[in-house]
């Protein structure tokens, strides 16, 4: 009895020695990568009142990897502040750059929008431990139908940077074909 006993102890810990084993820990470097994973658009009807018109809302989705995991900023957090004065003093952007480019005369031709100056995407990790993350992140943005547009073959340059200001890689969305007040 004792021995069977002892026998089923070993196999529970061979078990669980053999389960924990599978998991091993991502090995990512402390500078995050991404790598663009599809760009959607969805045309919104218009509704009543000012504001309200035909508008497309596009929907990038980029995917990541970070060794560290210090990955976005916390509006409601004490470092917020702190996140956004280093943000502008290195480079004037948030954590994430998206450079607009339309095809304009045979060429792309970067277009600013203000929108676009200073974006955050929130902190990935808050209260979850330190290390390595992967994941996807997906950006909204509205192009409205004016009295006047154009349509426009646009594609987008995307880049995102961790806390220690560490930046990714740039990416380069498909191009759609989006609407433009003249």
């Amino acid at each position: 009895m004792q021995r069977q006993l002892i026998q089923r102890y070993l196999l529970v810990v061979v078990v669980a020695l053999t389960l924990s084993s599978c998991f091993t820990e991502p090995d990512y470097p402390d500078t995050p990568s991404i790598e663009f994973r599809g760009i959607f658009k969805y045309t919104l009807p218009a509704g009543q009142g000012i504001g309200k018109s035909k508008r497309d809302s596009v929907v990038i989705t980029i995917g990541f990897k970070d060794g560290d995991g210090n990955l976005g900023t916390t509006v409601n957090s004490p470092t917020y502040k702190a996140d956004s004065a280093r943000y502008a003093q290195n480079g004037n952007w948030g954590n994430y750059q998206i450079r607009t480019f339309r095809f304009i005369n045979n060429r792309y031709v970067e277009y600013t929008d203000q929108v676009n100056a200073n974006l955050l995407f929130p902190d990935l990790t808050a209260g979850k431990p330190k290390g390595a993350i992967e994941g996807s992140l997906d950006f909204n943005q509205l192009f409205p139908y004016g009295t006047v547009i154009q349509m426009y073959p646009t594609k987008f340059q995307i880049k995102i940077r961790d806390r220690s200001l560490n930046e990714s890689n740039v990416v380069e969305t498909d191009t759609i074909s989006l609407p433009f007040a003249r």
